[in-house]
Formats: C-alpha cells, sequence, structure tokens
C-alpha cells in the first residue's frame, strides 16, 4: 500500500494516539495493531510508524513516546516479592505498553510460601487479580536457601499496614516452569521477554527443560550481581567501615549469591547471553527512592507540603508503597549506611525492556550514549558459602560475577552504566496514578464507591475544557464538574450541555475527534476502536 493513501498525520494519526485529553486510545492502541495479521500486518505498523515519527503539527505531543507507546511488549516476570519487587510488579502491571502474561514465584527474599503471598497481595493491591501466578522453585539447584529478614523483614514484604489479603490463590493447574514455557513460547518469535528479578533458580530449570526457548524470546533482563572496581561511581554501601562491593557477602549480590549454579548456567548460554541486558548494583545503586521521591510518589502530582501532610486524602495504593519505600529505607541504613534511600533494584529490569532510551551504555554514564558495550560474564562458583560467608567471618568470593568486555560488535551480555532517574521515577508515578483511575480511585484521594455513591464535592481549580476531559478519563466526579462548569453532563450518552450539544476539549474539536460515549462499556469502546483502526487502514 503506498504511503500517499494513508491519512495526514495531525488528523487520523492524532485520532488513535492521544496522549492528553481522554488518552484512552493511546493505552489500547499498541492492543489494537497486534491484532492485525496476515503479510499486510507489519506494513501496515511500519506505515503508522513513520507517520507518528514525523511532527505533529499544531499539537504538544511528543511524537516519539507516542510512537514508542504503539510497540507493545509482552513480558514474563520471575520475582522473589519483596520491597522492590513490588514495584517491579507495578511496572510490569500498569504500563500500557507492555503485556504480563504471568508471574512465576521463588524463593529468595523470603521462603516461597511469603513471596508467594507477597506477589499475589501485591497483584490485589493494584487490580490486577487476573494475572496468573505460578509457585517455582523452593531452593537453589544445589545449594541450602539462605534469606535476608534484615532487610525486607520475616515475611519478605514488612513495614506496611496496606496490603490486603489476596482473594486469588496461586494457580496449581501446571509447574511454575511449565506456565513460563507454555506462555512464552505462545508469543511470535522475538517478541517475548523474561524478566527475572530473583534468585536465578526458574530461569535455569526453564531452558534447561526447553533449551529451544532461547532462541524464540525477544530478550531476557536480570536484575543480579555486581562487576565492582568502578564500573560506575555509585556508592555500594559500608559495612563495619568497609566499602562493600556485594549487598550480602563482601564480593557477591543476593540474588546470584543465593543459587550461583543457577546464574552460570543461564549466563554461559551463548545463545541467551547476546539478548541478555544485565541490571547490577552498580546501575541500581543510581536509583535511589530519596526522601522527595517517597513524598512525590505518595502526594502524586499533587503533592502537599511534607509539613502539612494531609494523608486522609492518599489513597491507599500510593500508602502501601510509601509504606514500602520507608521500610525499605530504614533497613538500608542501618544494613548498609546508606541514608540518601534505597536502591529501588528491581523495576529497572522491567522498565529497560520498553524504554532503552533511559538507560546510558558509556563508561561515565553520561546521557546520550550510542556506544553499545558487551560483556562476557563468569559466575564463582568455588570457594565456601553458607552463613560464615555471610556473617563476614570467612571471605570466599563464591557467587561473584565478573565481567569481561568483547571486543567491539563481538556478542555478549549488556550492562547499563547510568540511567535517567528522574524519568524511571516518572514511569512509575505514572502506573500509581493509572492504578488509581483503574480501582475508581479519586485522582484527589477519594474512594469512588462500587454502588456509584458520589464522594463529597470539592472545589476543582481547573478550566471548564479540561473538566471535559478530566470526567471522560474518570479523575473528577460529575458532581465536581457540574460545580465547576455548571452545566449538566448527560451520564447516559455522550458528554452534553444543556442545549444538548456534545462538550468537546479544544484538542478534539481541532483534530475532528467525537467526544467519548460515558455509557459505553470498554468492550463497546474496543469495538469502536478496531473498526476505526479498519477505516484507517482502508483508507
Amino acid at each position: 500500500m503506498p504511503s500517499s493513501k494513508l491519512p495526514a498525520v495531525h488528523t487520523a494519526t492524532e485520532r488513535f494516539c492521544l496522549v492528553t485529553g481522554p488518552g484512552r486510545r493511546a493505552v489500547r492502541m499498541p492492543r489494537r495493531l497486534d491484532r492485525l495479521r496476515g503479510e499486510a500486518a507489519e506494513h501496515y505498523r511500519q506505515q503508522i510508524l513513520e507517520h507518528l515519527a514525523q511532527p505533529m503539527h499544531g499539537t504538544n505531543v511528543d511524537a516519539g513516546k507516542v510512537a514508542s507507546s504503539l510497540q507493545s511488549h509482552s513480558i514474563w516476570l520471575d520475582c522473589d516479592t519483596g520491597h522492590d519487587d513490588a514495584f517491579a510488579i507495578l511496572l510490569a502491571a500498569r504500563s500500557p505498553e507492555l503485556r504480563l502474561l504471568g508471574i512465576s514465584t521463588v524463593y529468595g527474599n523470603a521462603p516461597l510460601e511469603n513471596t508467594t503471598r507477597n506477589t499475589c497481595a501485591v497483584l490485589e493491591a493494584i487490580g490486577r487479580r487476573d494475572v496468573p501466578v505460578y509457585a517455582g522453585a523452593t531452593g537453589p539447584l544445589q545449594r541450602e536457601a539462605c534469606f535476608p529478614p534484615g532487610i525486607h523483614g520475616e515475611t519478605g514484604l514488612d513495614g506496611t499496614t496496606c496490603l490486603p489479603k489476596p482473594t486469588v490463590p496461586a494457580r496449581t493447574d501446571k509447574g511454575a516452569v511449565e506456565a513460563m514455557f507454555d506462555a512464552l513460547s505462545a508469543e511470535p518469535p522475538g517478541t517475548a521477554w523474561l524478566v527475572a528479578v530473583g534468585t536465578l533458580s526458574n530461569v535455569a530449570m526453564l531452558f534447561n527443560r526447553h533449551p529451544e526457548l532461547a532462541e524464540h524470546i525477544a530478550g531476557l533482563s536480570v536484575m543480579g550481581g555486581c562487576i565492582g572496581n568502578g564500573f560506575t561511581k555509585a556508592p555500594l554501601g559500608t559495612i563495619d567501615g568497609r566499602q562493600r562491593r556485594g549487598n550480602w557477602t563482601e564480593f557477591a549480590e543476593f540474588n546470584i549469591y543465593s543459587d550461583p549454579e543457577a546464574a552460570r548456567f543461564v549466563f554461559n548460554n551463548p545463545t541467551l547471553s547476546r539478548k541478555t541486558t544485565l541490571i547490577p548494583l552498580d546501575l541500581t545503586h543510581q536509583f535511589l527512592a530519596t526522601e522527595d521521591v517517597k513524598f512525590g510518589l505518595l502526594f502524586g502530582s499533587h503533592a502537599r507540603m511534607r509539613n502539612e501532610p494531609d494523608l486522609s486524602s492518599v489513597s491507599t495504593v500510593r500508602r502501601l508503597f510509601f509504606e514500602v519505600l520507608t521500610f525499605f529505607a530504614k533497613t538500608y541504613a542501618e544494613m548498609f549506611d546508606l541514608h540518601a534511600g534505597p536502591p529501588t533494584h528491581d523495576p529497572l529490569a522491567v522498565a529497560v525492556i520498553f524504554r532503552p532510551d533511559l538507560f546510558y551504555c558509556n563508561s561515565d554514564g553520561a546521557a546520550g550514549s550510542s556506544q553499545d558495550e558487551r560483556f562476557e560474564l563468569e559466575i564463582v562458583t568455588e570457594g565456601q558459602h553458607g552463613a560464615a560467608v555471610e556473617s563476614g567471618e570467612i571471605a570466599s568470593h563464591c557467587g561473584q560475577t565478573i565481567a569481561r568486555a568483547v571486543p567491539a560488535g563481538g556478542l555478549g551480555v549488556r550492562i547499563p552504566r547510568g540511567l535517567n532517574d528522574k524519568a524511571l521515577w516518572e514511569l512509575i508515578e505514572s502506573c500509581l496514578s493509572r492504578t488509581e483511575r483503574h480501582m475508581g480511585l479519586e485522582i484527589r484521594g477519594e474512594r469512588r464507591e462500587a454502588s456509584g455513591t458520589q464522594p463529597i464535592r470539592q472545589n476543582v481549580d481547573t478550566g471548564q475544557e479540561d473538566m471535559v476531559s478530566l470526567v471522560r478519563g474518570g479523575n473528577v466526579t460529575l458532581s465536581e464538574f457540574e460545580a465547576s462548569t455548571g452545566l449538566m453532563p448527560d451520564i447516559k450518552g455522550p458528554m452534553k450541555d444543556k442545549g444538548g450539544e456534545f462538550l468537546q476539549t479544544n484538542k478534539e474539536k481541532s483534530l475532528g475527534v467525537k467526544p467519548r460515549d460515558l455509557s459505553m462499556s470498554e468492550s463497546q469502546q474496543e469495538a469502536e476502536d478496531d473498526a476505526e483502526l479498519v477505516d484507517f487502514i482502508k483508507k
């Protein structure tokens, strides 16, 4: 199909990709495009992306961000849910660029029973009970399991009173390894990612049983290891007055140390290594949950002064993640003398999949690097392993990660050296906001009852045009809209004024986009989007 037959960028493309105003199509478009099948599917996708790469005249839409949002990624998350894992789950489950196929749990931050329960509870808290969870390995391939209650508490997720009791348990129709294989192999070749943010026991068993999967998946993203030796300038912590390399022993990071044989097996796979990204402590210690970050997440874009906090207006889900970070900050300060804030490791392994532009590979960790460094990894499995090593009584290199750079153009593991921490925290903030909207929470902290009861009216200092968008997006109540605009919305149909005219934002008027019908169900809206996509392609 010649590109000249495609509609102009500033009209048709924006009809699908509004990232201001209602914005629902921007969330659903990856799924709409993924429904295209046959020889023309990739052609249409590329044509649309080419249009999106052009300037969008007369708008304030970031074309690059919109184009990126169309490239959805299917992922499977393997985790040992503790405090930072909760953020990885949030990012994986609430990023519109990602489709979370499922979660497998593994021992690590706590025994398997706890990490599985924590996983189900976090999914409950963020309104994603639909994500299947499978319990995996209870211990390492060859060694005794170790646990870090001094960091994550006895439950693995201590320090919060906001974690709900899960109503949907882990599934038992198959084992975790088979669930991982079935989900990943069902995706088209080269499209699905496996993200591992705990010990690598499940991952090693997966590729041992199904070696062909290494070629099939798009990639593997692992949080683990520590390179040291000045790989980055990030402070790694101090114990007993000595600078550390690892966070579990003097030389080893916890995930790799816990099952070094599994890690060695995974990183020695030549097919996997060329499509693996490693997120080590050298990188995660640049992503700190500072006090400003914590309170920013607590209050969102409507942040209040810290000395006059109004917690009654904060949603439960925000309090949950704030308390998680508060406990994590306390234990990291006590254990590692890190007082700026705890490194929030695990969400980085998720973010690097769909926002690789926020990670840098040059030696000084500065933005704008185009260098693609690759490394050969060696995991030390020799030496003592156990309580004496973990307490520091005996020095051992067991579990240490050694990275050797490969020549330019060679194949190996990617290891970023720097990141854009501000933009990454903004991703997490957007996921919290999206969770609030999805679960029927008011953007200003009120709960909207399932029965439809209106919450207490608040004053909203925003203009009429913005109010229309907020109502359509579910961010303010109809009573707030009426109080601020003097208009009477028709909740049984599209937004109308008292004269019966459809209400539109200025953006919608300029683009010819019809107002969203509040009475339409999600399935009806998706059917409408499908029809519009077909019309778009036929033009």
